[in-house]
């Protein structure tokens, strides 16, 4: 049997090199159903489907996606962190020893979210509370709007964390399982009905060049082959159409759409709130803005 099955592969690979090289006429490759090549040319389609759009959403699995400037600050804390670590190390084994003992650290460096809506919290509190430091009384307009923008952008900041936790469980996960189970096992399906078809066809070959003496064999060969390839025709038909009825892909979609939808909402009503107070001390400030002006002498 192991014989038989070398000698199987064997045949299909000199089937399968002479197809690809133009030396077996078109009538004499079996032809597969109508259904099958149809559902194969619709499972092809669903698979390109999926991979263009998981090539995109898969940005969604790392939060520093629309914060390109996010490098040089995970050097920052990686240098903090170990700094953090070495004094932490050096405070509790150096005790009891004739050397120096650094003062153990107050806490580790904290860690910071990746994202622009974060990134932009933290510039317009650093920037409010710059400038309120230096303003001659407690209620600057530029620091109070600053301090306004950044408490918007605290919300669109948390947001944005539970959108990307939602699109990675409710999109990504199931949309990557989906593609690396029931549409795998429908290709691997197909594959086996391209195997079980080089063999039959082999076996034809065979069967026109055997010798009356070995004629008997190859036609029971041939039958065999042929008993195959139904099998196996119908299973991965059964698969494609069982892939291509799956609702799942349009679930997932759906709770895609959904979690953008309420990030971005959730992001308008935010800004949409402090915009107001922010438009209404820019009106204040131009009604007490009178530039001085130079004369030019001539």
């Amino acid at each position: 049997q192991a014989g038989s099955k070398i000698s199987k592969g064997f045949n299909s690979s000199v089937q399968a090199t002479k197809e690809r090289l133009g030396q077996v006429a078109p009538d004499e490759i079996t032809e597969l159903p109508q259904e099958y090549k149809d559902l194969e040319a619709r499972v092809d389609a669903l698979r390109a489907a999926y991979l263009t759009l998981l090539k995109i959403t898969k940005v969604y699995e790392h939060e520093s996606y629309d914060y390109l400037t996010h490098v040089q600050e995970s050097i920052h804390e990686l240098s903090s962190f170990l700094s953090y670590n070495i004094s932490s190390f050096a405070a509790t084994n150096l005790k009891g020893t004739n050397l120096p003992v650094p003062a153990s650290p107050a806490a580790p460096p904290p860690t910071q979210h990746k994202t622009l809506p974060h990134a932009l919290l933290r510039a317009a509190a650093t920037a409010s509370n710059a400038v309120q430091a230096t303003a001659p009384g407690p209620d600057d307009a530029l620091a109070k709007a600053l301090a306004l923008y950044a408490a918007a952008y605290e919300r669109v900041a948390l947001a944005r964390l539970d959108h990307d936790a939602a699109v990675q469980l409710n999109f990504l996960h199931p949309w990557q399982t989906t593609l690396n189970t029931s549409i795998a096992v429908a290709i691997k399906a197909r594959q086996a009905v391209r195997v079980s078809r080089l063999e039959l066809d082999a076996a034809k070959q065979t069967l026109k060049n055997a010798s009356p003496a070995k004629q008997e064999h190859a036609r029971l060969e041939v039958e065999n082959a042929e008993d195959d390839l139904v099998q196996k025709t119908e299973v991965a038909i059964t698969l494609m159409k069982t892939v291509l009825e799956n609702p799942e892909p349009i679930k997932n979609l759906n709770e895609l759409a959904k979690a953008q939808l309420l990030y971005f909402s959730t992001a308008a009503e935010a800004l949409s709130t402090v915009q107001g107070e922010i438009d209404e001390l820019s009106v204040a400030a131009e009604g007490q803005y009178s530039p001085a002006t130079t004369e030019v002498p001539l």
